[in-house]
């Protein structure tokens, strides 16, 4: 069986259509945590009139050589300030007011003594002072928030600031998660024999998917059987944009998906990718709706997971599919195991401000290790041609805690 590369499995992947972006308006306060659907623009500056930025009074700036300037009148907050300063004449003015016309600064109100009708300059200020320009957040026309954006506590405050009541937002894709073999208990599932295993993948899968911003139907477990496998698939593509499979995708007797998805009417992207773990990954295509069909070790379908599932549910909701990878340096020395694009279960840590790899209490195995994921780990990637790599090689790592 030939297998394809990475490089080449994300290009395709990349490349598939998912068809036009579809989207849902909701009230801004219902948007947190969605995906924006268009680009957030300003249709005016901000400020849109030199504002004070502190309590004070509004000045010409040369006018504290004068030692004294009187004192014309407050200027709060939100009212329409129409008066002109001139030389000698100064209004007191309130965080966020309009400058007054002819005022250049702001003297705070803890650099002056008033007396009377007066301000006694006791300190100066650099002329300017405490005056937020025009523009100085953003100009009219500015794109303050693109297209593609997960939306958190800054971008409501900000879109809040711009009087967007109603936000367009991506449609969630819908994602059937389906675990196949007769071996497999789902929760709750009181064990036969005491050689069946607890389901894992489905609902570790269930979780990514959540994570990355999708809808999930969980379809739970469906025993080695092609007429069970195929009713469960069809069902899955009759109410989901993605489904994902567990089980069934390598070469033993019993291993049927890989088999039925073809009778699914399903085009076959790709079956078998030069990866480790995961490499009998299938991903299919059927109108507009997709299969990743994964392996059913816990690690080995996670990982292929993150890889396939998550970037195309990226792609649904109209952001850049790439995972989130940083550059860092190995603290030990790492041993490859084969000739194929690795994705090694690793301890991240920050040191001296740069990002440091090791494999401490990291168990070596099969690709059953889930466990090896727990504790803020990150994941490695050798290539494909790299050999064994030497303590302080850089390396490239995909962090688990920004999907």
């Amino acid at each position: 069986m030939s297998f394809i590369s990475y490089e080449a499995s994300q290009n395709m992947l990349h490349l598939l259509d998912v068809g036009a972006l579809r989207f849902e308006n909701l009230f801004l306060s219902d948007a947190l945590g969605r995906i924006l659907a268009e680009d957030i623009v300003a249709r005016s500056a901000s400020p849109e009139f030199p504002t004070a930025s502190m309590d004070g009074y509004a000045i010409i700036g040369q006018d504290q050589e004068l030692g004294r300037i009187k004192i014309l009148g407050d200027n709060p907050a939100g009212s329409e300030e129409r008066r002109v300063i001139t030389s000698g004449h100064c209004i007191k003015t309130f965080t966020g007011s309009k400058i007054p016309e002819g005022a250049d600064t702001l003297i705070q109100i803890e650099n002056v003594t008033v007396e009377g009708d007066e301000i006694v300059i006791d300190e100066y200020v650099q002329i300017g002072s405490s005056v937020r320009p025009v523009g100085e957040s953003y100009h009219a026309g500015d794109i303050l928030i693109k297209k593609g954006t997960k939306i958190s506590f800054t971008e409501i405050g900000v879109m809040a600031g711009l009087n967007k009541v109603t936000v367009k937002v991506a449609l969630k894709p819908r994602v059937a998660v389906i675990s196949t073999g007769s071996e497999i208990l789902d929760l709750g599932e009181d064990a036969a024999t005491s050689t069946q295993i607890r389901s894992s993948n489905n609902y570790t899968i269930e979780a990514m998917a959540k994570l990355a911003g999708a809808e999930v139907i969980q379809l739970g477990v469906v025993k080695d059987d092609k007429a069970s496998i195929m009713e469960s698939f069809e069902n899955a593509l009759g109410c989901a944009d993605i489904v994902i499979s567990t089980g069934g995708v390598s070469v033993g007797d019993y291993d049927f998906v890989k088999d039925i998805v073809p009778r699914l009417g399903a085009e076959v992207v790709y079956k078998g990718v030069n990866i480790k773990p995961g490499q009998h990954i299938l991903l299919a295509q059927r109108d507009n709706k997709f299969i990743a069909a994964l392996p059913g070790f816990a690690y080995s379908s996670t990982v292929t997971a993150l890889l396939y599932a998550v970037p195309l549910i990226y792609r649904f909701l109209g952001m850049e599919p790439e995972l989130p990878v940083v550059e860092a340096k190995l603290k030990e020395p790492f041993y490859k195991k084969s000739k194929k694009t690795e994705f090694t279960a690793c301890n991240l840590t920050i040191e001296d401000g740069a990002y440091m790899v090791d494999f401490k209490d990291k168990k070596s195995g099969t690709s059953a290790i889930l466990t090896n994921l727990l504790c803020n780990s990150a994941l490695m990637i050798t290539g494909e041609e790299d050999g064994d790599l030497e303590e302080g090689m850089l390396v490239h790592v995909i962090l688990l805690d920004r999907l």
